[in-house]
């Protein structure tokens, strides 16, 4: 088999080997043994990375397959600060809300575009001396912003999540951009009264709603409450399973804040 793909996570197993976890245009994400890679003269042990486009070929069946050959698809530049846990936070998505074997090809595009972004947006700071910076400037959390709410939606949409943006749940009526609505997880959007809020629901703007539904986040309340509603839905998904990458960007916060 050969396809293009990227690894999202690698462990060591034996002695010279890795397990990798492999995010595949057109297999979806599967398992493979790459055997020898940690030896120190071995010509994959450099490639075998997050974030490097592979081109990538490997036999046998079941749950864990054998890799045969792993080659740099193009030259691709380390990631760097908020740009890095961005991108781990992608791959950590794809590895809790996606199944073994179950292409997604245009999931493939949109993880494949928000990296090359993150990577675009890497380049004004590869050379800081930290890698990690758990306070990005306001400018680069901006930028970073819309590419994690693009990826978010087509994830949810490509694992069957039925998210409803133009229409109000039950009446079907329009969404109107002067009013405010609860979104309610499973259900959708529900105009807001003064009533008491619902369960599991985050109130947004019907402009913020529309502007998901157009792509647009040029709208400073539109980021920051598309923000709020990806973070309802994913740990809806999640079963309520915090992420690891979140953990860090909080504990990363908390220790900048005791310096």
């Amino acid at each position: 088999m050969m396809d293009r793909g990227y690894v999202l996570h690698s462990y060591p197993y034996r002695e010279t080997s890795l397990i990798l976890q492999v995010w595949t245009q057109k297999h979806g994400r599967i398992g493979l043994v790459a055997k020898g890679a940690r030896r120190p003269k071995s010509p994959s042990r450099s490639v075998l990375v997050p974030f490097q486009p592979l081109a990538l070929s490997w036999f046998g069946r079941g749950e864990l397959r054998t890799l045969k050959s792993a080659e740099p698809a193009v030259p691709a530049m380390p990631l760097a600060g908020q740009n890095l846990l961005s991108a781990f936070y992608l791959n950590e998505l794809l590895l809790k809300l996606t199944h073994r074997d179950d292409p997604h090809e245009a999931l493939f595009t949109a993880y494949d575009e928000a990296i090359t972004e993150l990577r675009n947006l890497s380049r004004p700071t590869a050379r800081a001396s930290n890698l990690v910076a758990a306070e990005p400037s306001p400018e680069a959390a901006r930028a970073i912003e819309p590419v994690l709410r693009r990826f978010e939606l087509r994830l949810l949409k490509e694992v069957g999540f039925a998210l409803e943006l133009s229409r109000e749940a039950g009446s079907g009526a329009p969404i109107e951009a002067a009013r405010d609505y609860w979104y309610v997880v499973e259900r959708g959007p529900v105009a807001a009264g003064e009533g008491e809020p619902p369960h599991d629901a985050v109130k947004l703007r019907g402009l913020t709603l529309i502007d998901l539904e157009r792509d647009r986040f040029e709208d400073a309340a539109t980021v920051a409450q598309s923000k709020q509603l990806m973070r309802l839905l994913i740990h809806h998904c999640l079963n309520g399973q915090e992420l690891a990458t979140r953990a860090l960007v909080r504990d990363l916060q908390r220790l900048d804040e005791g310096i």
